[in-house]
């Protein structure tokens, strides 16, 4: 699907509120991620149009998410959210009231053009018959049967791998400027109409890159920057933020 208009959303999220909302809702993560917090209180204000791939930085800087929704489509959701969702997320009531705002973001992009960028991500990969989730650098010592890696530069690879697979831009350089392993909760899926869903732990890596990228595809560029880069995209992860290029 063509990506004909793309908005970035920032909102000032209010630290007390979200955390009471969050609680009253039994989604406080016993690690401190907010991910699937945030995850549920953008769709309770956005519905089927919450925005994603979004990004958390800190109670200063705030949320940042791409959206296929314009300023005034935005406005709208907002003035519909409950008032406990609107103020959680600092919505306000209007577009730019209270720290929300969008700007238009550009989905036509020349290739060949270069754009420093940093990126949130979960390097993982999935096992084929389990479909098990494993941190992309314990695979790759179990694959090289113990040989000692470098877990950065493995983390820079799976990121090189993924961009060649999801298409529009190639890796120039990168590397990482945050890493940790981080538990985060997930939602069980139902198996049926009268299942409980249950949340869980699931660890795993939790990593920042920082990097310069080169657009390959116009299209295909705006489709990443609007989908996300790699898995748990939902959840404040995937987004990337981009920049001019160093010279």
């Amino acid at each position: 699907m063509s990506v004909e208009s793309l908005n970035l959303l920032h909102t000032q999220p209010d630290p007390q509120r979200l955390a009471a909302w969050a609680a009253r809702h039994r989604l406080l993560d016993s690690q401190g991620d907010l991910g699937y917090a945030l995850h549920a209180l953008l769709h309770a204000a956005f519905d089927e149009h919450a925005p994603q791939p979004f990004r958390y930085l800190d109670a200063e800087q705030g949320l940042l998410a791409y959206t296929r929704l314009n300023a005034v489509e935005l406005a709208q959701c907002a003035a519909l959210a409950d008032p406990d969702v609107a103020a959680a997320l600092g919505l306000g009531q209007t577009l730019h009231h209270a720290g929300m705002s969008a700007r238009a973001f550009p989905t036509q992009w020349a290739p060949g053009h270069a754009l420093g960028f940093e990126v949130r991500v979960r390097p993982i990969i999935r096992e084929g018959k389990t479909g098990r989730e494993r941190d992309a650098f314990l695979a790759a010592i179990e694959k090289t049967q113990g040989s000692e890696l470098d877990r950065s530069e493995v983390y820079v690879q799976w990121l090189r791998d993924l961009l060649a697979r999801q298409g529009g831009a190639e890796l120039v350089e990168a590397s990482v400027t945050r890493y940790q392993q981080l538990g985060v909760t997930r939602k069980s899926q139902k198996n049926s109409a009268d299942d409980a869903r249950h949340s869980r732990l699931v660890s795993g890596p939790d990593v920042v890159l920082n990097g310069q990228l080169r657009v390959t595809d116009s299209q295909a560029f705006a489709e990443l920057l609007a989908r996300g880069v790699g898995r748990h995209r939902a959840f404040g992860f995937g987004l990337l933020l981009l920049r001019s290029a160093r010279g």
